[in-house]
């Protein structure tokens, strides 16, 4: 019996070591809540949250954590996402005009078919992000891939 305990704990040591480093990844409903209520959640956890099809016209994000949510087809037009983690986000087709996106994390977002037109994007860290299809800042459809 106590071997087959030594056994089941070291079992045990080993999925937590193999399976530790992973982050789970889900969003607060409270922030969601405010969010749809007031269009204003600075700092808030959104992370992983479906948020399709939304529209956030002028929503203050500032600061957010929309790590991993799914924001596709969504109106983000003269949103303020400065400082925002957007990194893995779904944004295909999501419409950032005008947007804040200074100093927010991009890296690995999806952003095929976003506009960006007027968006505001200095610092902003766009490592990974897919960008076919995106209409850029600059007016430039880079619509070649």
């Amino acid at each position: 019996m106590m071997k087959m305990l030594s056994r089941l704990a070291a079992f045990f040591v080993l999925v937590t070591a193999l399976g530790g480093s992973s982050v789970a990844i889900a969003f607060d409903e409270t922030h969601l809540q405010k969010l749809k209520k007031l269009n204003a959640c600075e700092e808030c956890d959104l992370s992983g949250a479906n948020l399709k099809r939304i529209d956030l016209w002028g929503a203050n994000l500032k600061g957010a954590n929309l790590q991993e949510a799914d924001l596709m087809d969504s109106v983000l037009r003269a949103a303020n996402l400065s400082g925002a983690n957007l990194s893995g986000a779904n944004l295909r087709e999501v419409k950032l005009m005008v947007a804040d996106l200074s100093a927010a994390d991009l890296s690995g977002a999806n952003l095929s078919g976003a506009d960006l037109t007027d968006a505001i994007i200095p610092n902003a860290n766009m490592q990974g992000a897919i960008l076919c299809k995106t209409m850029l800042p600059s007016g430039e459809d880079n619509s070649g891939c």
